[in-house]
């Protein structure tokens, strides 16, 4: 397999592929450590910002990087046919507590899925909800086409 062309997405392009996807993997980073988790997004594409519900326990792995404030990446891919396109988001999460949401907040993280409870050993009174968003620094897109036949 052989790739046929690359190319950089616009950023209307990179709006509606984010706008048509719900799931990433986020990944986290402090010093040399690194953390990475699929999670579910809110995109809003006149701000360029995501909204997201994170999930965890108090003394889990999850909990510890976020509050460390770390640098993130979520990366959103697909592939369809002989295309596959990503979008990476880099910066930093910022947590929102939800006495300071504005509407269009709120409304941005009834887009993101909620986390499904039931995949956890934990009932829901042990779990820690935090809602947090990403404007992203950096926010780019590729498609690449690839020729099977090569």
């Amino acid at each position: 397999m052989a790739i046929d062309q690359e190319t950089d997405m616009a950023d209307a392009e990179i709006d509606d592929f984010l706008g048509q996807h719900e799931t990433g993997v986020l990944s986290l980073a402090r010093t040399d450590d690194p953390y990475a988790i699929p999670i579910s997004y809110g995109y809003d594409d006149a701000e360029r910002v995501f909204y997201m519900r994170l999930v965890s326990t108090p003394e889990s792995e999850k909990r510890e990087f976020l509050e460390s404030s770390p640098a993130a990446r979520l990366v959103v891919y697909d592939e369809q046919d002989s295309t596959y396109r990503s979008v990476i988001a880099t910066g930093n999460l910022e947590d929102i507590p939800p006495a300071e949401l504005t509407p269009d907040q709120i409304a941005q993280y009834g887009e993101a899925k909620r986390p499904l409870f039931e995949i956890w050993a934990q009932g829901k009174e042990d779990l820690d909800i935090e809602l947090y968003r990403l404007d992203p620094d950096s926010l780019d897109g590729r498609r690449t086409e690839v020729d099977r036949e090569g």
